[in-house]
């Protein structure tokens, strides 16, 4: 109580309340010192295990994702015989084919025929008109007759001319033998003496005379006789120019009957009553429908091994038939190579040109490979990442696989796989950034 009274007082007397002074209050620096060790040590500890979790997780595989197995096409892996083929579509197209061409000017005038039907080789199609060229034709028919005609003329002066020289000539003939035996006359009287020796020189002379005038004229005959087949030539030359003339006019109004030339179908008349058509425009077009080829175009990657006499296969959709590669075009048009191929089988019903079809042509059989159905991407040898089914068909690993040869629906297998595996051939581009998937 004593201290308690002499605190009071002195609190009274300062003013102010003097500290309590506890064993609480005493300063502890080692113990400070070790509470901030475990801190720095549970620090430490918590930032170890979360590198090591990060570590972890990061080694973790990200999860499958799960592909439908009915949504997908899979395959096996199969070791055999492989037959290679190539596809390519096409339609039937006729094999003779005859475009009829116009031959001169003229308007249609009628139109007998539509396409669809079955036509001979003289049947009308359309008729033209065209009365400037009938004209011209009857103008042409009166040129030639007229150089006929002057052609018996010139044939009659000439054969009078040659009939006047031959007479000439027999006359001629005549006085040569009658002053021969005139000569000889006097030759046998002046052995006798009794012809004047003047009479006998001039029946000489006039002997001579009369022999060299008769071979002269002999050749004068003979040379006129010659001259005759070249005079005539001329004119018969003339004459055979105009009637050509006039036959080629007369073909010409023929042609304005516009014929179809062959049996078939009519296939094009692109023409309408008064119409008026040009030299050389196509009229009409006829092919025969028993003897169809088939026209198919194959990718230019497929069509470097296809050679001609290869075998094939038309679908027509209504019956396939066999045939034979033909030609194959040199050219390449949008990626595509033109393959003809002809029928040696018996066409389908139905088989008509311009039939859509589709060519299967037999490239090579492979005797003993390991092949896979086509997936749906990847090339002819090259590399490509297929799904391989795991043991238990639950998963599907990304394999790298390299592909060989090539057939419509198979492919050969290089690397990557062996027979009994099976893969999935659909397109899995939606899970490239994935390299395996689980199947439900």
């Amino acid at each position: 109580m004593s201290s308690l009274v002499a605190g009071d007082r002195f609190r009274v007397s300062n003013g102010a309340v003097p500290p309590i002074v506890s064993n609480m209050d005493i300063p502890r620096p080692d113990r400070a010192k070790k509470k901030n060790q475990r801190r720095l040590i549970i620090g430490g500890l918590a930032g170890l295990a979360l590198i090591v979790i990060s570590i972890g997780v990061s080694q973790l595989r990200p999860a499958a994702p799960t592909v439908e197995r009915s949504a997908v096409w899979i395959d096996t892996v199969k070791r055999g015989p492989m037959l290679r083929q190539v596809r390519g579509l096409g339609t039937l197209v006729p094999e003779d084919i005859q475009w009829i061409a116009a031959r001169t000017e003229g308007r249609v005038e009628r139109i007998v025929a539509r396409p669809g039907k079955i036509v001979g080789a003289n049947d009308v199609l359309c008729t033209l008109a065209n009365p400037e060229l009938s004209q011209e034709m009857v103008e042409a028919d009166l040129n030639a007759k007229s150089s006929e005609a002057k052609l018996a003329s010139l044939r009659v002066q000439l054969e009078g001319q040659v009939l006047d020289r031959r007479a000439e000539h027999a006359k001629l003939d005549a006085d040569l033998q009658q002053a021969k035996l005139q000569q000889s006359v006097n030759e046998q009287l002046s052995k006798n003496g009794l012809v004047a020796e003047l009479e006998l020189k001039l029946s000489r002379v006039r002997a001579a005379d009369l022999q060299s005038r008769y071979e002269i004229g002999t050749q004068r005959l003979k040379f006129m006789e010659e001259s005759i087949r070249p005079q005539l030539a001329v004119q018969e030359a003339d004459v055979e120019r105009l009637k050509a003339a006039a036959a080629l006019k007369r073909g010409q109004v023929d042609a304005l009957q516009v014929r179809a030339g062959m049996e078939g179908v009519l296939q094009a008349l692109p023409l309408e009553v008064g119409q008026r058509v040009t030299v050389g425009l196509n009229l009409a077009r006829v092919a025969d429908p028993s003897h169809l080829k088939a026209e198919v175009r194959i990718a230019e990657t497929q069509a470097k091994d296809i050679q001609i006499g290869q075998p094939a296969m038309v679908d027509t959709r209504n019956g396939t038939v066999a045939g034979e590669v033909v030609r194959v075009d040199p050219a390449v048009q949008n990626g595509t190579v033109k393959v003809d191929i002809a029928l040696t089988g018996t066409l389908p019903k139905g088989a008509r040109p311009d039939l859509s079809v589709e060519g299967i042509i037999e490239l090579e059989r492979l005797d003993d490979v390991i092949f896979v159905g086509r997936p749906a991407y990847g090339q002819e040898r090259g590399k490509v990442g297929l799904f391989k089914l795991s043991a238990d068909g639950r998963e599907a690993v990304r394999t790298s696989v390299d592909l060989g040869r090539s057939s419509v629906n198979t492919v050969e297998i290089l690397a990557g796989l062996q027979p009994g595996d099976k893969v999935i051939l659909s397109d899995m581009s939606t899970w490239d950034s994935h390299d395996r998937v689980r199947l439900n």
